[in-house]
């Protein structure tokens, strides 16, 4: 998994490509948790466009972070699913709390 994260009009956006299973979710929680750390921002885009497999652990380590920011005053928003990953999405719960945008540019106008 290949995980980038940048600054964006004060919003932390993370783009991240591969599978996000058991194996790679601690890297993923590490990896967005610094970067909110040392950001200062409230709100976070997470880009799954990369994405080709997510199971339980990824929707939980992107629960946890929801968690996180909404604790901040922030929102998680979620941007370019696959079909499959957006399935899980649904299935899981996660877009009763979330919401999938279909780009960043349509997250960051709906703030």
């Amino acid at each position: 998994m290949n995980i980038t994260t940048l600054v964006k009009q004060g919003i932390l956006v993370v783009r991240v490509e591969g599978e996000m299973d058991m194996h790679l979710a601690e890297q993923f929680r590490n990896t967005v948790d610094a970067a909110l750390e040392t950001s200062g921002v409230k709100h976070m885009i997470l880009s799954l466009k990369g994405v080709t497999f997510i199971d339980s652990s990824g929707v939980g380590v992107i629960l946890g972070r929801y968690k996180k920011i909404t604790a901040l005053g922030g929102n998680l928003m979620i941007v370019n699913a696959k079909p499959q990953v957006a399935r899980v999405l649904e299935v899981s719960g996660m877009l009763r709390i979330m919401k999938l945008y279909n780009s960043e540019t349509e997250a960051v106008e709906s703030l």
